[in-house]
């Protein structure tokens, strides 16, 4: 008996990581199950058909940084997005898997509790798969043995902070947490600025009387996250162990990655839309517009930078391109950007403005439109490449018969789409403003599936999926290279 298949793709250029090839796709029981040569599944049964027309097939977008439904950790800011409108968003741009964090407070003894909080947040409200970073901001000995049962649970990745005083770790914990991660296969992300040389900064600049939000960039030079970078290398080399820099923002700490990269040390690295398209100038907008651009780290000094990070994507120093995606609302003096404004600070002032710009649904389609990335690399670090980091390879991030699930964007063919200005109105996150208004969009998908299901249809409803219908994905360890030798750690003597 003839299989009749839930959804077939026929006459698409199929992209993955290591090729480009006119392909035919199948698909039944939300997993991709046959991969042929455009024609060769002849006259076959299906549900639904989809003509790519020549656009491009490619893997559903893997975002691994995301910040959903969080507390306030800095002050009075908390996040504007959460699971259900953050993962909304992420659908209507072709990201089908999300990684979002689950923050610990310093004052808390234990993980587990966060995790599962983080999960009753997210169960039943999601539209895209999703899985979790663990934060960690009290590695204490509690906290430390819990990341077995991390693992078990299906979580192999963490975070810690170099900065900010609700979480900054000094280096005895840091080297705390990568030796107990090496123990147990996790992945360490770290968020690499010198907190001190932020903090003397912010203070010298205050006792200048210099409070806009343009000064956010200064009291964060480039130096503090180069420093910063060069010495979680160090304390990685030493404890020869996996992590990946997150949000590299200067060429100068791209530089040392790449130093260490040479040397055959798993350090990975990611960067993010901001840094590829903002600049010092977008901080220094007339009054507090500025505002909506504040991020750490924050965007550099000018288009040469922006290039330097265009360059670290094309040439493989940074493993992986994600949004960072930590959303406040502009118009806001309770929980957003404008918290921070009273009236002896009528511009508000940058150390309490919150951090982080929303770009969850932006990513992928201003990357690809750029056009300065090879298709094959493109699909690397937005979809291949964070599955492998985390764990979640093969099954997200590819595209391979019988092993993958269907998760696809099918784009439009090149030149067919419309070009036209980004307006916030456009998008689907929970905020008043993106910080990439007004930029030509040159791409979107006109397409997205996820488990083999059409959930976002650009020409016929938009967001067609339902709420509740993503997942909460288990994650193994990386396949990414890890340590350089095996076995327990050992003093070096």
């Amino acid at each position: 008996m003839a299989t009749t298949y839930d959804i077939i793709i026929l006459n698409g250029i199929v992209v993955t990581d290591t090729e480009v090839a006119e392909l035919d796709v199948a698909i039944k029981d939300e997993k991709i199950v046959k991969i042929l040569k455009r024609g060769a599944l002849g006259d076959v049964k299906a549900t639904k058909t989809i003509d790519a027309e020549g656009g491009y097939v490619m893997p559903g977008g893997v975002d691994a940084h995301v910040h959903l439904d969080e507390p306030p950790l800095f002050g009075k800011g908390s996040t504007a997005d959460n699971y259900e409108s953050g993962s909304r968003s992420a659908i209507c741009g072709g990201t089908t898997t999300m990684v979002t964090f689950a923050p610990q407070r310093k004052s808390e003894d234990t993980l587990l509790d966060t995790l599962r909080d983080t999960h009753a947040k997210a169960k039943d409200t999601c539209y895209a798969d999703y899985s979790f970073h663990l934060l960690v901001g009290n590695p204490s000995a509690n906290a430390l043995s819990e990341f077995k049962t991390l693992r078990e649970e299906g979580v192999s990745s963490l975070k810690i902070y170099m900065t900010y005083e609700a979480l900054q770790l000094h280096d005895g914990q840091i080297l705390d947490v990568l030796l107990e991660a090496r123990r147990q296969n996790i992945t360490t992300m770290v968020h690499a600025e010198n907190g001190q040389v932020i903090d003397w900064m912010t203070a010298q600049l205050e006792k200048r009387n210099m409070f806009e939000p343009k000064y956010h960039g200064s009291s964060h030079p480039a130096m503090a996250e180069t420093e910063a970078t060069y010495r979680a290398i160090s304390l990685s080399e030493f404890i020869d162990t996996p992590i990946l820099i997150v949000h590299v923002s200067t060429p100068a700490a791209t530089a040392h990655i790449k130093q260490a990269q040479d040397r055959g040390l798993p350090i990975y690295a990611e960067t993010c839309p901001q840094y590829l398209f903002l600049t010092k100038n977008d901080l220094d907008k007339p009054g507090f517009e500025g505002a909506k651009c504040v991020c750490s780290p924050p965007p550099r000094e000018s288009e040469a930078d922006c290039d330097a990070i265009w360059d670290g994507l094309a040439n493989g120093t940074f493993t992986i391109l994600s949004s960072d995606h930590c959303p406040f609302r502009y118009n806001d003096n309770t929980t957003g950007k404008k918290t921070c404004i009273t009236d002896e600070y009528p511009v508000g002032r940058f150390k309490y403005i919150p951090n982080g710009c929303p770009g969850i649904e932006t990513r992928l389609s201003l990357a690809l439109g750029e056009e300065r990335l090879s298709l094959t690399k493109f699909v690397e670090v937005t979809s291949a490449n964070p599955a492998k980091l985390y764990g979640l390879w093969p099954r997200k991030g590819g595209i391979i018969e019988g092993e993958s699930d269907a998760d696809i964007n099918i784009w439009y063919p090149p030149g067919k789409m419309q070009q036209y200005q980004l307006k916030n109105e456009m998008l689907h996150h929970d905020v008043d403003y993106t910080p990439f208004e007004g930029r030509t969009v040159k791409q979107w998908p006109r397409w997205t599936l996820l488990r083999g299901k059409l959930v976002w249809d650009k020409e016929n409803g938009g967001l067609i999926g339902e709420k509740g219908y993503g997942q909460f994905v288990k994650r193994g360890v990386s396949s990414l290279k890890g340590p350089r030798v095996k076995g327990e750690w050992q003093i070096p003597l």
